[in-house]
């Protein structure tokens, strides 16, 4: 057990009590410094270059889970547990996949510190939560003013957010752990992981738990970015609405070997199948939408390849239904075809980490 001693974040992290972690997170061990990190709704993610030179990537879910009262004095079974907790405003809070797998146990609901993208505006202990979270994949630089490129969403269509306190809230946070804070488009990271044998040039989606994230690319320059407040989070509320069951519950299913979008095989499945072409839909048509309406786009003499990236594409069927109904849809480009990215939950996160070679 180690007690955080110094001062950990924002003015909230003062009342921070004591933080509880397994030990070995985060040495800083990478043969090259810079670091990328994914600041997902669903998934946090961390990567770092380790002694060969290869991309190293740390996972946990953005999520937490307050712990009764009457069981707090449980707090050495949950060290010996190796169960991340942290003690805050004298109440305990378990974090990560630990705190999802404890709400799917007992039906319960899990707290976000982000949602639809971006920090949740209702929940009170967001920063302090996150900040735990992402110090635990970081870990500490590993030389001063080390820099780490995350993530930040584009502009959304559909619902004014506000990027600049995101962005700022991130910044800030990273400059308190010792790092030199560089955002970078959710989607354009997707293009730095994918697209080189393109040289940069083609679409990257990010389809993520609060939002998808959409670039269009031409050699590096990202020519239109947007995103749509609509991912894997809105899939699982709407079918367990109408299902009758918790959220996680549905996250549960999607995650489950076995689940086809091409075959369904309950009715729990034909809602998921639903809201997915629905959701695919949506984003094409207002891809459509913005490149015809965007001015100074270049014009793509070959036809560009769509590669999808992030948790919500890594269901079973996800491209196939993604061409079926991109055949729907007239887009202003020729397409190559769709692809999904070689490694869909860290595509975003090892973009991050190029861009943070090249700097």
């Amino acid at each position: 057990m180690s007690r955080n001693s110094g001062r950990v974040g924002y003015d909230a992290d003062k009342e921070i009590d004591a933080i509880v972690v397994p030990e070995g997170n985060g040495d800083g061990s990478g043969v090259m410094t810079g670091k990328g990190l994914d600041v997902g709704t669903a998934n946090l993610l961390s990567a770092v270059h380790n002694h060969s030179g290869n991309p190293t990537v740390k996972r946990e879910r953005n999520m937490f889970l307050e712990i009764p009262s009457e069981f707090q004095k449980n707090k050495k079974m949950l060290t010996q547990l190796n169960v991340p907790y942290v003690s805050y405003r004298e109440r305990l809070f378990v974090l990560g996949d630990a705190a999802f797998n404890l709400a799917n146990m007992f039906g319960k609901d899990v707290r976000r510190p982000m949602s639809d993208g971006f920090l949740h505006p209702q929940e009170k202990e967001a920063i302090p939560m996150l900040r735990f979270i992402v110090e635990r994949l970081l870990g500490q630089p590993a030389a001063k003013d080390e820099p780490v490129f995350f993530c930040v969403p584009a502009a959304s269509i559909d619902v004014q957010n506000d990027i600049i306190y995101h962005q700022g809230v991130i910044e800030g946070l990273l400059k308190k752990l010792g790092y030199t804070p560089h955002a970078i488009n959710e989607g354009h990271a997707v293009v730095y992981s994918e697209l080189a044998e393109e040289d940069f040039t083609g679409i990257g989606i990010s389809c993520g738990g609060g939002m998808f994230n959409v670039c269009v690319s031409y050699k590096s320059i990202p020519a239109v970015t947007f995103s749509v407040c609509r991912g894997g989070d809105w899939i699982d509320q709407h079918v367990a609405k109408v299902m009758g069951v918790p959220p996680t519950r549905v996250t549960d299913m999607k995650e489950a070997p076995g689940l086809d979008l091409n075959q369904p095989r309950s009715r729990e499945e034909e809602a998921i199948v639903l809201y997915y072409r629905n959701l695919i839909e949506y984003v094409l048509k207002n891809l459509a939408h913005r490149f015809a309406m965007a001015q100074d786009v270049p014009r793509f003499s070959d036809p560009v390849q769509i590669v999808v990236a992030g948790g919500s594409s890594m269901v079973g069927g996800f491209v196939d239904v993604f061409a079926e109904e991109m055949s729907k849809v007239e887009l202003p480009l020729q397409v190559a075809g769709v692809r999904l990215a070689e490694e869909p939950l860290t595509s975003v996160v090892r973009g991050c980490l190029i861009a943070a070679s090249m700097e």
